[in-house]
């Protein structure tokens, strides 16, 4: 299997808020700087004023700040030994994290996250025609997994959820990956959700899942939109929400297991129809130019085809409308997998 490498990084949430880090940098920087002034108070017989001979608590302080910033002016200086060596030994190493601290701050809050925007940015121009998967839990990563043994390029896919080890596995997948809240406007937006070809929302809670749907429908009036929830009295509200496609997990287990109850096969084709490592595939498609006017059993893929999708309504294999294809025509055929 060829690696890919890991996928783009939209943007992750803060561990704690901008204004909250601020202060625990700031807070920190002056804690050092209280420990610096008690060192130099309580060792001020050390250091020599040369403007009236008497180190006052004031000149502490303003010789800390001077002896902080690396200034230097020499109008108070260590004179004895312990001074000095008390400046070597302790300041120094002080010194030199409030200046860390001060420069990582500008770093994170101006270089980069500047450079976050811009990178931001680059990556959404070239968010189109992509695939949004709304929460990576079982089903979420399940089906980025069947997308991509499918043949769809990760870059294609972006992963929106607001755990930082599912966002690392959908990036270990190639997936571009952003943290946040899929029930906000601002998350569905900068993933682009009005470009994209098809949104997958699985939140592990049919609540969220629903109002997701509902916000991305918002956003996203044309976009295909297939919801999972877990309760049937929820499914009628996803629709209403907007989600054009409902997937009940546990509907759909109850089948498998009654299909099984009449007969041993019938679960093992239904799983291998769902699969792409399974020997046949269930494909849905556009009828092409040349198969217009046919019956649906004379496909130029070979497949054999089961439903035809027309203006809203659906026409099975041995009903009257299969027995000619007309332009617009949606398919659903199985097709035998692609030899590897």
């Amino acid at each position: 299997m060829k690696l890919r490498k890991p996928g783009n990084l939209l943007r992750r949430d803060l561990k704690v808020p901008v204004w909250a880090d601020a202060a625990l940098r700031l807070g920190g920087a002056l804690g050092l700087v209280a420990i610096v002034v008690l060192v130099h108070w309580f060792d001020r017989t050390g250091l020599k004023d040369t403007h009236d001979g008497d180190v006052s608590f004031l000149d502490v302080v303003y010789f800390t700040m001077i002896s902080i910033t690396t200034t230097g002016f020499g109008d108070i200086a260590p004179v004895s030994d312990r001074a000095r060596l008390v400046e070597a030994v302790i300041v120094t190493p002080i010194r030199l994290a409030v200046i860390f601290i001060f420069v990582g701050t500008a770093y994170n809050f101006i270089i980069k996250r500047s450079w976050e925007r811009w990178r931001m940015a680059q990556i959404q121009k070239n968010l189109t025609d992509h695939i949004v998967v709304l929460g990576f839990g079982v089903s979420g990563s399940e089906a980025v997994a069947e997308l991509v043994a499918r043949g769809t390029d990760p870059a294609r896919i972006v992963v929106v959820d607001p755990g930082e080890g599912r966002l690392a596995l959908a990036a270990s997948m190639g997936c571009n990956v952003l943290s946040g809240d899929a029930t906000r406007d601002a998350t569905l937006m900068d993933v682009r959700i009005g470009q994209s070809s098809s949104i997958l929302v699985s939140a592990g809670r049919d609540d969220t899942s629903i109002l997701i749907t509902l916000t991305a429908r918002h956003l996203a009036p044309d976009v295909p939109i297939s919801t999972v929830v877990r309760a049937a009295d929820n499914e009628v509200l996803a629709r209403q929400a907007g989600a054009s496609t409902v997937i009940n997990p546990v509907r759909f287990t109850g089948l498998l297991l009654a299909g099984s109850a009449h007969g041993t096969h019938v679960a093992d084709y239904l799983t291998d129809l769902a699969s792409v490592e399974g020997r046949v595939q269930l494909v849905e498609r556009e009828v092409r130019p040349d198969e217009i006017g046919r019956p649906l059993r004379c496909l130029d893929s070979g497949g054999q085809g089961l439903r035809i999708y027309r203006n809203g309504a659906t026409h099975g294999f041995w009903e009257d409308g299969a027995k000619i294809l007309q332009a617009g025509d949606i398919i659903v055929e199985i097709v035998p997998t692609p030899a590897k």
